[in-house]
C-alpha cells in the first residue's frame, strides 16, 4: 500500500476551470472519501488519480513515485465503479480473475488470487454463478473482487453504493469498512452521501466547486466546520440556521425569535447590524437549555426511537428538532425547546466564513 499527495493540482476543459488547485495528502492504508454535492469535481479528482484524466497543471504522488503523466495501468491503482462493468457471459470465478489473465498470471496464481478474493468477500458458493443470478449487492461485491486480485497500492471507489437500495447499501459499507480493515490498504471513496463519509471514512475532504473545502476526521468536520458550506452538508438532518444580530450593546440576538440574547464567547468582531447566522444542530435543542425558544410546529415525523419536529417550513430559515419521546407533539403544537449556546456556531451569513 501508498500514500497518496496532490500538490496545486488543477483541471481545466477548454476555457473552464473544473479543479482548482487542490493540495492533499492521503496517509498510507487511510480511508479518505471525497464528498460534495454533484459537480463539484469529486469524481474528476479521482479519475485523474486513476489516471483516465489528464492533469492540467500540479503533481500526483502515489508513495515515493511522480505519476502524474504515467498511464493508468502504470499507477498500481485499482477502481471499482458506480456501474459494476461485469462481463455477462464470464462466470463470477472468470470475472474476477480477467484481468490477471490478461496480464499472462499463470493459472494456478489466478485460482489462488481469485479464491482468496471470494472468501474475503463472502462470494465463494458463488464463483460459478453468472452475473445475471446475482443480487446487486452481490455484483458490486465481484467488481470489488476483481480489484482486489490486482494488489493495488491504492483502492478508489466512485459512487460504487449508488445503485443499491437501501438496506443493501447498510450492508455494503458494513463490508467496504470490513475489507478496509483487513486489508489494511489505502482506499479513495467518492460518494454525494455524508453518511456514507461519515461512517466509512478516516479522512473527510470536502470539496465545493473544485475547491476543498475542509479535510479532516469525521467527527472534527461535525464538531469543528470551517464555514458555512461544510456545517450544512455534515450532519443528518442538515444544521440549522438561525438569523441573528449584534446590537449596539454587544449582545447577539435572534430577531426571527423574540429577540432572544445568545452568550456565544467570541474573539471576532462582529459589527452591528453584519448579517450573522446562527447553526444549531437538530440533535442538540432540547427543553432545559439555557437559550430559551418557543416555536410552533408544521409537522413530525415519527421514526420511533426519535421523532423530527419541522418549523417555519416556508421560511428562509426553517428549523428541524429531533425529539425521543414526541408522542403528544403534533401539527400547530406550540413547542417550548432551546439550545446551549457552547454548542452553536455562529457564521457571516453574507460570506459564510464562521465567526470564533
Amino acid at each position: 500500500m501508498a500514500s497518496l499527495t496532490l500538490s496545486d493540482v488543477r483541471k481545466s476543459f477548454g476555457d473552464t476551470d473544473i479543479i482548482h488547485g487542490v493540495d492533499l495528502a492521503i496517509e498510507n492504508g487511510e480511508f479518505a472519501v471525497f464528498v460534495g454535492p454533484s459537480g463539484c469535481g469529486k469524481s474528476t479528482l479521482l479519475r485523474m488519480i486513476a489516471g483516465l484524466e489528464t492533469v492540467s497543471a500540479g503533481t500526483i504522488t502515489i508513495g515515493e513515485r511522480d505519476v502524474t503523466d504515467l498511464d493508468p495501468s502504470d499507477r498500481r491503482v485499482a477502481m471499482v465503479f458506480q456501474s459494476y462493468a461485469l462481463y455477462p457471459h464470464m462466470s463470477v470465478r472468470d470475472n474476477i480473475g480477467f484481468g490477471l489473465r490478461m496480464n499472462g498470471v499463470p493459472r494456478a496464481e489466478v485460482d489462488r488470487k481469485v479464491a482468496d478474493a471470494a472468501a474475503a468477500l463472502h462470494l465463494t458458493e458463488l464463483l460459478d454463478r453468472k452475473p445475471k443470478q446475482l443480487s446487486g449487492g452481490q455484483r458490486q461485491r465481484v467488481a470489488i473482487g476483481r480489484a482486489i486480485v490486482r494488489q493495488p497500492e491504492i483502492f478508489l471507489f466512485d459512487e460504487p453504493l449508488s445503485n443499491l437500495d437501501a438496506e443493501l447499501r447498510v450492508q455494503m459499507r458494513l463490508e467496504i469498512a470490513r475489507l478496509h480493515a483487513d486489508l489494511a490498504a489505502t482506499m479513495i471513496y467518492v460518494t454525494h452521501d455524508q453518511v456514507e463519509a461519515m461512517t466509512l471514512a478516516d479522512k473527510i475532504v470536502v470539496l465545493r466547486a473544485g475547491r476543498v473545502e475542509q479535510a479532516g476526521t469525521p467527527l472534527s468536520l461535525y464538531d469543528d466546520p470551517a464555514n458555512l458550506f461544510v456545517a450544512g452538508f455534515i450532519g443528518s438532518p442538515r444544521m440549522n440556521f438561525l438569523r441573528a444580530e449584534r446590537g449596539a450593546d454587544g449582545q447577539i440576538r435572534l430577531p426571527d425569535h423574540g429577540n432572544v440574547v445568545v452568550p456565544l464567547a467570541i474573539t471576532a468582531a462582529a459589527q452591528q447590524g453584519q448579517d450573522l447566522l446562527i447553526g444549531v444542530r437538530p440533535e442538540h435543542f432540547g427543553p432545559d437549555l439555557p437559550v430559551r425558544l418557543s416555536v410552533t410546529v408544521d409537522l413530525v415525523e415519527h421514526l420511533g426511537g426519535a421523532s423530527y419536529a419541522y418549523i417555519g417550513s416556508g421560511s428562509a430559515h426553517p428549523l428541524t428538532i429531533e425529539m425521543r419521546d414526541a408522542r403528544t407533539v403534533g401539527r400547530g403544537t406550540t413547542l417550548a425547546t432551546g439550545f446551549d449556546p457552547a454548542r452553536a456556531f455562529l457564521f457571516d451569513a453574507t460570506t459564510g466564513a464562521r465567526v470564533r
